[in-house]
């Protein structure tokens, strides 16, 4: 095994790269909860992402669109449980991203292929609602956009990864 791979067959850089992502997302998670948490106990609450009129997250965080993609209020009430800030389900996601990672299988691969493929295509919905429904632009938010594609990356490439170590095995 060369000296670029842990003892698990994953490349180094692999495990690196889906800390920093995964430390970045739950990060910038916490902080988007903050914000959206504070500007409800506080209207006049001014958050370091708001810069402008059309470049602010508190006003994203807290429009509609902010709690349950904005889908969820149309099958329960505004108030009901299951309609979560986006950013406890992006807790949730980089959590279960940074957990998946320590584990080398192609289960796991395969979960986090798709927990990715469903985080991409939720940054790519809340990034046209952003753009062509709230006509803002929030830097919090384009930034998890940005790791979530960076994180489905990284977890296609341990995916061939995995089946070319599968097959190579198989064949020897």
């Amino acid at each position: 095994m060369s000296s670029s791979h842990s003892s698990t067959g994953v490349p180094k850089w692999e495990h690196r790269v889906r800390f920093v992502l995964c430390f970045l997302g739950l990060v910038l998670s916490v902080y988007a909860l903050h914000v959206e948490l504070s500007r409800e106990n506080d209207p006049e609450y001014r958050a370091m992402c708001d810069l402008g009129h059309s470049v602010s997250c508190s006003k994203v965080f807290t429009s509609r669109w902010g709690r349950g993609f904005g889908l969820v209020q149309i099958f329960t009430s505004k108030d009901s449980l299951l309609n979560q800030p986006n950013s406890v389900l992006g807790i949730i996601f980089y959590a279960l991203q940074l957990g998946l990672g320590q584990l080398v299988s192609s289960r796991a691969a395969f979960f986090l292929v798709m927990s990715s493929w469903v985080s991409v295509a939720g940054s790519v919905y809340l990034a046209v609602i952003l753009a062509f429904v709230l006509g803002d632009f929030c830097v919090v938010c384009v930034s998890t956009y940005i790791i979530n594609f960076a994180l489905l990356y990284t977890n296609l490439k341990r995916r061939t990864g995995l089946e070319g170590r599968l097959k190579r095995g198989k064949s020897e």
